[in-house]
């Protein structure tokens, strides 16, 4: 609009940011979604929050190194289940695709727990498959696709390790008296690994299916 004789034109701004409307930059209620600049961390990766759970600040960052620990093999073992339900073939294929999808979700269960448990030590919990790469134990599986014995074995030896960091951290969470962490550590991660594990070691069993 052209102004009237006698009046000038407003100051008009003639670049505005999406998220800095008219009326969201006077305190209005605004549609545009307010998106914050991504990379700025407001907590490190292995620093603690202080929460009142009546435990000490060495107890907690002792334990959240252990749950992160567990967590990224945690994570590795949940991506060779998925990896191995997706390319397993053979006589076997229909058993073992569905023992190996079933693990794979009660794994993930596990992934849940243990990264809620660190949190709620108020660490950070290994959230990015990335991290968890650099963190694990459990060595990279090839690419391609392998044989069953050889998948079977691969996830026996990952267990394996898992099962060992889990014994160490229940001993290292009861002399702290972290008993929150011990709990899920001894009823949740290393129950559901033993059983797994009996599933799994059965199918490379010597036992013929009809005996004469």
């Amino acid at each position: 609009m052209l102004p009237v004789k006698g009046e000038t034109m407003p100051n008009v701004t003639k670049s505005r940011s999406p998220n800095r409307s008219a009326a969201g930059h006077r305190g209005a209620p605004s549609p545009e979604p307010r998106l914050a600049p991504t990379g700025a961390e407001i907590q490190r990766f292995g620093s603690l929050r202080l929460l009142p759970i009546a435990l000490s600040a060495e107890a907690r960052m002792e334990s959240c190194q252990v749950l992160n620990g567990i967590l990224a093999d945690t994570m590795i073992l949940y991506g060779l289940y998925k990896k191995h339900h997706w390319l397993v073939a053979g006589p076997t294929f229909y058993q073992l695709h569905l023992l190996f999808d079933k693990h794979a979700a009660e794994q993930l269960e596990i992934v849940d727990l243990l990264a809620e448990r660190v949190q709620s030590l108020g660490g950070i919990s290994v959230g990015d498959p990335r991290h968890a790469a650099e963190l694990t134990s459990i060595p990279r599986p090839p690419n391609g696709a392998e044989e069953v014995s050889a998948m079977i074995h691969r996830l026996l030896d990952a267990h394996e390790t898992i099962i060992e960091k889990v014994r160490d951290g229940i001993d290292a969470t009861e002399k702290s008296e972290d008993w929150g962490s011990n709990d899920i550590l001894m009823s949740d991660v290393l129950r559901r690994n033993e059983l797994q594990v009996w599933f799994v070691a059965e199918h490379v069993v010597d036992v013929p299916l009809v005996e004469a």
